[in-house]
C-alpha cells in the first residue's frame, strides 16, 4: 500500500514529492510524459516572482509571497542556478505613468515592500538598454532567475534519494474510490493502492478531477510563445524588463537568464487543443513589437530559436489547492498558472499541511537528506577545475556540444542519474546541450551515440522526447 500518489511530474508534483521526503511515507509519482518537467515547468519564462502583482488576499498572493525568500537556501541546497538580478516594471506611455502609484500600493497590500518608484534616469542606471521613451517604472529587487528545468531536475532527484518513486511514461486511466475513500490508483502499467491522491496534473487536471466526481471547473491551455537570443549581442540586459501587466496576462517581457542568453515574451493565446505546441509567425511578429517598447534593440535577428509553453487556466481562476469534502483521501491542486514555478516551493509545503490535516502521519526522517549535487557545469569552470575533473574522468575532456560547452562526461551522467535522461530534449534540458547557436546541428548525432550505447538500445530507438519522435529510421548501409 503506497501512502500518497502524485499525479504529475512537473514543478507542484515533484516539489510536493520533495517536501514529503522529509516524512516517513511512502510516495509515487506517475507521469504520462516520458521525462519529468510536466507541459508549463519545462517551457516557462523562468522567473521566481515576488507577488507584488498578485490579486491583494488570494491565495496565490499568499503563496508566491512566502515561496520568494524560500529560494536562497533551497537553491544552495539543491545546486540550481538562480540570479537575484532585479526588474523594472517599465511605463513607456502616460497611460502607464499614470497607473505606477496604483501598482506601487498594490505591491504592498500583496507584502511586497522593498519596491521602489524610480525616475526615467534612475530606470536608464538600473538597465542602460532601457526605452529613452520611459516614463517611470518600479524597481523590484527580489525579482530573480532560475533555471526552471534544473529546479524540476533536482526537486526530483533529491525525492529519489529519500525514497520517492516515479513512474514516467504511465498515464493514469482511473481512481477507484470505496466508500467515500480512494483505495487505489490505475495506470496503463498496472494499479497502484493509496490513501491519498494528489492531483498535480496541470493542464489534465480537469480530466484527472473527473475520475473521482470532483470536478466543477474547466482547464484550457493558454499558449506563450518565447523567442531566445543570442548570447553575445550588443543589447544584453541585467534586469527583467517587465511590461504592466494586463488582466489577461503579466506581458510580454524581457528577460536575461541563467545561461546567458536573452528571453523575450510570451503571447498570452487562449486554445482548446491541450497538444497545441506550434510556433506562429504572428505570434513571434506580435512579441518583437511589444518587446520593442521596453528594449528598442530587439530583434530577431538575434533569434537562436523560439518555443512555446502551455499555461493551464482554470475557469473559474485562482489557486484552488484543497482537501475534497465528498471523496477521502483526494486533493485537488488546480488554477496554478504562471507563477507556478515559483509558488512549487510554498505549495508544497501547504499540501503537506493539508495532508496531516486530513489523517496522514507525517513523521520526519531522521535519515532525510536536503542536499543534492549537480552535474558539473563544465563551461563555467576554472582552467584548473576543468583539468582536476578530467584527470578524474578522461570523458569531462571529449567535448560534445561546442556551442554550450558540454562534454562526454556530462552526458553519461545524466544518463544514469536516478531520473536520467533517455532523450535528447531530456539531455539538452539537463545540460544545455544543443540549445547553442547551431541548436543540435553538430552534436545531435554524438549525443544519440551515447543515448544507445549507454542505455543500451539501438540507435533507431532514440527519439527527440515521445514515441514517435525516433531521430533514425534504420542505416543506410
Amino acid at each position: 500500500m503506497t501512502d500518497v500518489v502524485i499525479i504529475g511530474a512537473g514543478a507542484l508534483g515533484t516539489a510536493i514529492a520533495r517536501e514529503l521526503s522529509k516524512y516517513e511515507v511512502s510516495v509515487v509519482v506517475v507521469d504520462k510524459n516520458e521525462d519529468i518537467g510536466g507541459d508549463a515547468s519545462k517551457s516557462n519564462s523562468g522567473i521566481i516572482h515576488t507577488g507584488y502583482d498578485a490579486s491583494p488576499g488570494t491565495l496565490e498572493s499568499r503563496l508566491v509571497a512566502a515561496a520568494n525568500p524560500m529560494y536562497d537556501k533551497l537553491t544552495k541546497d539543491l545546486d540550481v542556478p538562480f540570479i537575484r538580478c532585479g526588474a523594472i516594471l517599465t511605463a513607456v506611455s502616460e497611460d502607464e505613468h499614470e497607473l505606477m502609484p496604483e501598482l506601487l500600493r498594490k505591491s504592498h497590500k500583496n507584502n511586497v515592500f522593498d519596491v521602489e518608484m524610480v525616475t526615467p534616469l534612475q530606470a536608464q542606471k538600473l538597465e542602460p538598454h532601457i526605452s529613452p521613451n520611459v516614463k517611470s517604472g518600479i524597481f523590484i529587487p527580489r525579482e530573480s532567475i532560475i533555471d526552471p528545468f534544473a529546479l524540476v531536475v533536482a526537486y526530483a532527484e533529491n525525492a529519489v534519494m529519500n525514497g520517492v518513486r516515479f513512474k514516467l511514461s504511465t498515464k493514469v486511466i482511473d481512481i477507484h474510490v470505496n466508500n467515500g475513500k480512494i483505495t487505489e490508483v490505475v495506470t496503463d502499467k498496472g494499479v497502484i493502492p493509496t490513501k491519498f491522491v494528489i492531483n498535480a496534473a496541470g493542464l489534465f487536471s480537469d480530466e484527472i478531477a473527473k475520475m473521482v466526481g470532483q470536478c466543477d471547473f474547466t482547464v484550457h491551455p493558454r499558449k506563450g510563445q518565447f523567442y531566445i537570443l543570442e548570447k553575445d549581442i550588443s543589447y544584453n540586459i541585467r534586469r527583467i524588463l517587465l511590461p504592466v501587466p494586463t488582466k489577461l496576462s503579466k506581458g510580454k517581457l524581457a528577460s536575461p537568464t541563467t545561461h546567458g542568453n536573452m528571453l523575450i515574451g510570451p503571447t498570452a493565446e487562449d486554445l482548446e487543443n491541450k497538444e497545441d505546441h506550434t510556433v506562429t509567425s504572428e505570434g513571434l511578429e506580435e512579441i518583437i513589437e511589444s518587446v520593442r517598447r521596453l528594449l528598442p534593440e530587439a530583434s530577431p535577428k538575434d533569434a537562436i530559436t523560439e518555443y512555446c509553453g502551455l499555461r493551464p487556466v482554470r475557469t473559474p481562476e485562482g489557486y484552488n489547492i484543497e482537501a475534497s469534502h465528498e471523496v477521502k483521501g483526494y486533493i485537488g491542486v488546480t488554477g496554478v498558472r504562471s507563477t507556478g514555478i515559483t509558488a512549487s516551493a510554498s505549495i508544497a509545503v501547504y499540501v503537506a499541511d493539508i495532508l496531516a490535516d486530513e489523517g496522514l502521519e507525517l513523521k520526519k526522517k531522521e535519515n532525510f537528506n536536503p542536499y543534492r549535487i549537480s552535474i558539473p557545469r563544465f563551461n563555467e569552470l576554472s582552467w584548473k577545475e576543468k583539468d582536476e575533473l578530467i584527470k578524474q574522468n578522461p570523458l569531462y575532456g571529449h567535448v560534445i556540444c561546442r556551442c554550450e560547452t558540454v562534454t562526454e562526461g556530462q552526458i553519461i551522467e545524466a544518463i544514469h542519474r536516478p531520473i536520467g535522461a533517455k532523450s535528447l530534449d531530456a539531455i539538452k534540458r539537463r545540460l544545455w546541450a544543443g540549445a547553442g547557436r547551431c541548436q543540435g546541428g553538430f552534436c545531435s548525432p554524438r549525443i544519440v551515440e551515447i543515448l544507445a550505447r549507454e542505455l543500451k538500445v539501438p540507435a533507431e530507438k532514440i527519439t527527440k522526447n515521445e514515441p514517435g519522435s525516433e531521430i533514425l529510421y534504420g542505416p543506410n548501409r
